[in-house]
């Protein structure tokens, strides 16, 4: 296989700009944090609205897509270990363009969720505080900048206590539940019959079961970070081994076991569910001050997917100026290990962003908004896809390398990816979805385009490591 010179800096980085200085604890928990964000919290109520009880389900089989997905991504990881994580593998297995392509949606993704997270979590603390939003947000987004600047090893931390406090919280959540469904919590106990006694389990049909995957495969989104962080991690290989099997089941037992929970102790068609769901579970268990609690809980969701969004879009911008897709002066370090200029770079645009969403908060800060918001998906399929290349030029070259490998290679994996493009198809027939569906295509448009114009008039040469692994 060629190699590029930026491309063989890239795999060498870790000795020598960025620091590693991330412990398995944190790697594991930035596992957990960017997979349980606020989603689950406050979105999971369309979901339970859609699916009725189902909607258990539709988080197994969501669950199901995200764990293979990283499964494919941490076979790749352990083998062809490299900064950019899913960005550098598109470039290997798909080629050129794709790496840009992807890195770039991946980058404009994540600068856009800094400023939703940042508006979020000031609206939760308007409620505690005097200040107007906009100078909560500005406020909240300093203090995580200023988190990131510091070290990663900062921004290791903070993602281990929020993360903590995440899983603390549906732990104690799950326990209270259990108690409460075999009768031993004080009060009346309704036991599993909301599962059945509201129009069935399935009340809107097997439909509205796949129809409320769509939405759930976003909530799953932000585990691949991990990869990313496994550039400045002390054992990379291990570390995301680790996260891309066993903290992903643990992930997908938060989530579906929660969610059964919830379905237990309200009934689906309950308005509550749809507001506020934990906190109505709560209520309904006379668990005093349940609306204060959540709102904690789910401020240390949004800090913690603040935290990561601004570590994850400086580390792509990064990668990015590393193969000339960027400025090269995004690529340095400080003499802490930490890219300064790419993290200023990316909280820029994060602060225009939360102008605009007070300034014109239903026009263009919604189209923002909408046109990233199906990159998670488009990631997915591009993973599948230079999973299944790049997985051969391995198996070619040094099958030894592949320690982790992915299930029942290659039907598991074409299966995932036609689940994924199925996911996008039925985006198109819901009114809700298409216009986000849509605005997204643009952005994919616009990102490729560049990289047109890029391989024109460029300075830097495309990188073309990628050219003998079909």
């Amino acid at each position: 296989m060629l190699e590029s010179k930026s491309q063989l800096s890239s795999a060498d980085e870790p000795r020598s700009g960025l620091a590693r200085s991330l412990k398995t604890r944190h790697m594991t928990m930035i596992a957990i944090g960017g997979a349980i964000g606020a989603g689950l919290f406050v979105g999971s109520g369309a979901v339970i609205k859609t699916a009725g009880p189902a909607a258990i389900l539709s988080y197994v089989l969501a669950g199901a897509l995200v764990l293979c997905t990283l499964r494919m991504l941490g076979e790749m990881v352990v083998a062809k270990p490299r900064t950019g994580a899913f960005a550098d593998y598109a470039r290997m297995g798909i080629g050129p363009w794709a790496g840009f392509t992807l890195g770039w949606l991946y980058w404009y993704y994540y600068v856009i969720i800094i400023a939703v997270e940042a508006v979020a979590g000031a609206k939760i603390l308007s409620v505690w505080v005097g200040l107007p939003l906009w100078i909560m947000a500005m406020l909240l987004m300093a203090v995580m900048t200023v988190t990131n600047l510091i070290s990663v090893r900062w921004f290791g931390e903070f993602e281990f206590w929020f993360s903590g406090i995440k899983v603390a919280a549906i732990v104690s959540f799950i326990v209270l539940g259990l108690l409460w469904i075999s009768g031993v919590w004080p009060g009346d106990t309704s036991g599993l019959s909301n599962l059945v006694s509201h129009g069935g389990f399935a009340p809107n049909g097997v439909g509205s079961i796949l129809g409320a995957v769509v939405v759930v495969i976003f909530a799953f989104g932000g585990a691949e970070i991990v990869t990313i962080a496994a550039a400045e991690s002390a054992e990379p290989a291990k570390s995301v081994a680790r996260a891309t099997t066993g903290v992903i089941w643990r992930i997908i037992l938060f989530y579906v076991g929660s969610i059964f929970l919830v379905v237990c102790i309200l009934p689906w068609n309950d308005a509550s569910v749809l507001s506020s769901p934990y906190v109505a579970a709560l209520d309904k268990l006379h668990i005093p001050g349940a609306g204060v609690i959540m709102n904690f809980v789910i401020l240390t969701a949004v800090l913690s997917v603040l935290n990561s969004s601004i570590y994850t879009s400086s580390r792509m911008l990064r990668v990015l100026a590393s193969h000339g897709d960027a400025p090269e002066w995004l690529v340095r370090t400080n003499s802490r290990g930490v890219p300064t200029r790419a993290v200023l770079a990316s909280t820029v645009i994060g602060w225009i962003s939360v102008v605009l969403a007070y300034i014109a908060p239903d026009s263009l800060f919604l189209f923002l908004v909408n046109s990233c918001g199906v990159v998670a998906i488009f990631m997915y399929v591009m993973i599948g896809v230079s999973e299944l290349r790049v997985r051969r030029s391995i198996e070619r070259e040094d099958p030894s390398k592949l320690t982790l490998k992915m299930w029942f290679f290659p039907y598991l994996t074409i299966v995932v990816i036609a689940c994924f493009v199925l996911v996008l198809v039925a985006m198109l027939f819901d009114v809700d979805q298409r216009v986000q569906l849509l605005a997204s295509v643009l952005s994919l448009v616009v990102v490729v385009v560049a990289y047109v114009l890029r391989k024109r008039f460029g300075r830097v040469p495309v990188d073309s490591e990628v050219a003998e692994v079909a």
